[in-house]
């Protein structure tokens, strides 16, 4: 065997230890099968879905509406997905739509680039988002100019999915977040669903889509169960791109986010409420185009307002969300404008370090108590 190959076989060892362990810390166990693995979950709850069936039901509904919608990317097919989003999907419709790839993310990009272009709507996953960077010419290059360049007569629709930023114990390499990197793209959209509703729309909008698209998601939010209304189940449910929630009402403040972090800011606002402070909470879910009015009007209201993300705050989420407020309602702010984010550093190895890297829901109460 030669170093390249020796190295890919131990890269797929390592990288199946892993999904195994997350796997299992999700409630999913791994169990081997002919023809692949398959993936048993725990029992679903009347009224409830986690985000993984939240995802692998809107591709199974997208490509029972779609024939032109396939998928491609790292294990998607006889291992049913790296983390189990595409389950099922390759005995369903076959391997001319569900493709399993080589670990080249910038060979699998570009087939997807020119798929599209020819008029077919492929859902390319990344195992991580940090392995785009092998691909990142196609995505921008070729997918998000292309529509521009020629004048409006290639079209690409395209999604780019998989989790994005830290998950647990995986280091620099594995751990940052892309919502800043891809969001200052113009010709990309930009999503970053937090719970099943999010999860399940976005993705279904964002393959009935005619742009480009980037689906931020994230790995350690696979697991979590959330309750949905019979509205979210229809098969036609879709969440507007470009457009923000507002997650909880409130009136002295307003945290705004993207992802895992909304729940830390649910969780804040739950802490400062028993101490009297009304906290308003939205969910940015789209990145690029930004919902600039929900953040205004929402500050407009609470007169105050703290961004908060995983991100590095160098040109981050959090500085865009700051020049919003600076730009559209700064007459209306009654203190200056907070950001909580990520570490300015690579992601620490040590479970010790890396919570310390990272935002906390006290992080977030701490500073909110400091506008007072």
């Amino acid at each position: 065997q030669t170093v390249r190959q020796i190295a890919g076989l131990a890269l797929r060892r390592e990288s199946n230890a892993l999904k195994d362990s997350v796997l299992k810390s999700a409630g999913g166990a791994l169990a081997p099968a002919a023809g692949g693995a398959s993936f048993s979950s725990s029992s679903r709850a009347a009224g409830s879905m986690t985000v993984r069936d939240a995802l692998n039901s809107a591709l199974d509904e997208e490509m029972e509406r779609d024939e032109d919608v396939f998928i491609l990317g790292e294990e998607v097919a006889e291992y049913q997905g790296a983390y189990k989003i595409t389950r099922g999907l390759l005995q369903k419709y076959g391997a001319k739509r569900v493709k399993d790839t080589p670990i080249t993310e910038i060979g699998f990009t570009g087939i997807a680039c020119g798929a599209a272009m020819q008029g077919l709507k492929p859902v390319v996953e990344f195992m991580t988002w940090n392995f785009s960077m092998q691909a990142i010419d196609h995505i921008i290059n070729s997918a998000a100019k292309s529509y521009y360049m020629s004048a409006g007569e290639i079209k690409c629709p395209i999604v780019f999915r998989g989790p994005n930023g830290a998950a647990a114990g995986v280091a620099a390499q594995h751990s940052q977040c892309f919502a800043a990197w891809y969001s200052s793209v113009p010709g990309l959209k930009v999503l970053a669903p937090y719970d099943s509703e999010d999860a399940r729309g976005l993705m279904k909008a964002a393959i009935r889509d005619p742009d480009p698209v980037v689906m931020l998601e994230n790995e350690i939010l696979y697991g979590e169960s959330f309750e949905v209304s019979p509205a979210v189940e229809d098969k036609d449910f879709t969440v507007p791109i470009g457009k923000a929630k507002v997650m909880r009402e409130g009136s002295d403040v307003t945290l705004v986010s993207f992802g895992k972090m909304v729940g830390y800011c649910l969780e804040a606002a739950k802490a400062l409420e028993k101490e009297g402070v009304s906290v308003e909470v939205v969910n940015l879910r789209t990145l690029r185009p930004l919902d600039r009015e929900t953040i205004a009007s929402s500050v407009r209201k609470t007169h105050k307002v703290v961004s908060v993300e995983e991100g590095w705050p160098q040109s981050g989420i959090g500085a865009e969300i700051l020049s919003v407020v600076s730009e559209d309602c700064f007459d209306d702010l009654d203190a200056p404008p907070e950001r909580i984010t990520g570490v300015d550093i690579p992601m620490p190895y040590s479970h010790q370090l890396e919570a310390a890297a990272l935002p906390s829901v006290e992080d977030i109460v701490s500073v909110v108590k400091g506008m007072a």
